[in-house]
């Protein structure tokens, strides 16, 4: 057998065994006892297919190496571990950010293959010609839609990434609207629709580089005006968009590894966002053309916010037979999570029922809370999603609530006004008592006033959570004395 046969061979072998791993890697990732074994057999799987695509085929020229693609590839790994890195020293309350615009790098290197692509055919009017062929720059009619299609989508996943991690960030405002944004938006995504119908018709330059003007131009449209409330469906979908067009462009660079995993990744992701959809209980497209998260006109709330003091909470606990702390996005900027476990410790010590309560969305991104009590040691068995907890608030002594805030308002089942309306939340004032640990008496991110923080079983325990869980920890500690 030739080298190159012997090479093609040992390159779709490879790939083969690569998307094996990235399937196998997803399927442990589904539970948080396998996760990390998970992410090592899909990171196996990445090495693989990266080492063999020095030698593939594809990655020679009509003369032996192709030394732009190679000279492309290592700046790529370089860039990569510069990206590992920086992730690295990430904080957790970053986390979501961070993931936000790595999804978009993987959007935004789909484009750019296709953009390669796209340029190469139209060098040569975008014939087949043996020399097309022998540059790789041979697109037949499918290849070319799919080239337009993925570089269209990837493109929108790039921009709209970087739109979403800079809100996630605090350096764009969370909303930005204006009268007739919708339709402004829709005739935008039709012109990009009819440059990508001319390019598949006659390649040229000008019309190319206009394509991705206007294609990177819609996913920022697209995204900034939905609400940061929104942002985790929104960072889901970009990735299920990457994955898609990642899969687009496997298909015309006849890498079967890109095909795979692109297609398992878009799969994952457009799933993933079904379901954080349902968790709201709002269709995908209200997510991405609502005003949600807006600060919708909602019913005048009656009553006053009643403080507490730590002392009086750990009492309340310490005496208490079933606790539940519902954990937020606050929890996480003031790196609560290891106190709130030590606290947590100290009550199962005295023979109370500690369970923490995870809604869908809670936090910034899918899971975010999870990786947050993960990282402090909180078992797994103690963790609880909001459908198979809701049902025992009612028999809750004391439900601790720590920078969690649209996820625990009541006006999501008792007020047809408010944007929130409909979202299932976690049942936390159907609770005895309702202890709310906050650093000061502002809205949640959605913007929003929350009801529970009047409720009558409720008491505000303000404070960096961080300090508060603290003081709570110590007050605990003084009753066992």
């Amino acid at each position: 057998m030739a080298l190159p046969g012997f090479l093609d061979l040992l390159a779709k072998a490879s790939y083969l065994a690569a998307a094996a791993l990235f399937i196998l890697g997803l399927m442990k990732m589904a539970s948080p006892v396998t996760a990390r074994t998970g992410i090592r057999w899909a990171g196996v799987g990445m090495v693989i297919a990266t080492l063999v695509t020095f030698v593939a085929p594809s990655t020679w020229g009509a003369h032996g190496i192709d030394t732009t693609n190679l000279v492309l590839m290592v700046v790529a790994i370089a860039l990569s571990w510069a990206f590992w890195a920086w992730g690295r020293k990430v904080p957790i309350t970053d986390m979501p950010q961070m993931v936000a615009i790595f999804n978009g790098m993987g959007g935004g290197s789909a484009a750019a293959i296709g953009a390669y692509a796209l340029l190469n055919a139209a060098t040569f009017g975008g014939a087949c010609t043996a020399e097309a062929i022998a540059a790789h720059a041979c697109l037949d009619r499918t290849k070319l839609v799919l080239a337009i299609l993925g570089s269209l989508i990837g493109a929108v996943a790039f921009s709209g990434s970087v739109i979403a991690w800079a809100k996630l960030d605090g350096r764009l405002d969370r909303t930005f609207r204006f009268a007739g944004q919708q339709l402004f938006n829709g005739l935008v995504f039709l012109a990009s629709l009819g440059l990508g119908a001319f390019l598949v018709y006659q390649l040229q330059v000008p019309a190319i580089i206009a394509f991705f003007v206007v294609a990177l131009l819609f996913g920022v449209l697209m995204t900034l005006p939905i609400g940061g409330a929104d942002m985790p469906v929104v960072i889901s979908l970009y990735n299920a968009f990457t994955g898609l067009a990642v899969a687009f462009k496997g298909y015309v660079l006849g890498n079967e590894a890109l095909i795979i995993a692109g297609t398992v990744v878009g799969a994952a992701g457009m799933l993933l966002t079904q379901l954080m959809a349902k968790a709201m209980n709002r269709p995908i497209s209200n997510v991405l053309f609502s005003n949600f998260g807006g600060g919708g006109q909602a019913q005048e709330i009656a009553g006053s916010q009643k403080e507490i003091e730590a002392s009086d909470v750990a009492a309340m606990m310490a005496f208490a037979e079933r606790v539940v702390i519902v954990p937020g996005y606050g929890m996480a900027v003031a790196q609560a999570q290891h106190k709130i476990w030590e606290l947590s410790r100290l009550l199962i010590e005295r023979g109370v029922k500690v369970r923490f309560a995870i809604h869908p969305v809670a936090g910034r991104m899918p899971g975010h809370m999870n990786v947050l009590l993960a990282e402090a040691g909180v078992p797994y068995d103690l963790i609880v999603d909001m459908d198979d907890i809701n049902p025992e608030f009612a028999t809750t002594d004391v439900s601790l609530v720590i920078g969690a805030n649209d996820v625990v308002n009541p006006v999501a089942r008792t007020d047809p006004g408010s944007p929130i309306y409909g979202m299932p939340i976690l049942d936390v004032d159907h609770s005895r008592n309702v202890v709310i640990v906050k650093r000061g008496k502002g809205r949640g991110f959605a913007g929003i006033e929350n009801a529970l923080f009047y409720a009558d079983n409720a008491r505000l325990l303000y404070g960096d959570g961080n300090a508060v869980a603290g003081a709570l920890v110590s007050e605990l500690k003084q009753l066992e004395t």
